[in-house]
């Protein structure tokens, strides 16, 4: 038996088992995908995979803005 069994030119998916959607951006904080490229993934072409994953770095913005914390906690108190 060869190892050639288990080698696929097929592109991995980017999920890192963090599977938490925004509820704005609709994108799962952990792999940065759409839940509609979520569901897809299994029926996309390698190509298709490819521009997806192309594309999540882009997408990482949508998450670093933090939105309160004690700073701004704080700024409402005082504000």
């Amino acid at each position: 038996m060869t190892d050639d069994v288990w080698k696929r030119d097929e592109v991995e998916s980017p999920c890192i088992n963090i599977c938490v959607v925004h509820p704005q951006s609709r994108l799962c904080t952990g792999c940065l995908r759409t839940i509609d490229e979520i569901g897809a993934w299994s029926r996309m072409s390698p190509d298709e995979r490819s521009a997806v994953i192309a594309d999540l770095p882009s997408r990482a913005d949508a998450f670093k803005k933090r939105r309160g914390g004690r700073a701004a906690r704080l700024a409402a108190r005082n504000g």
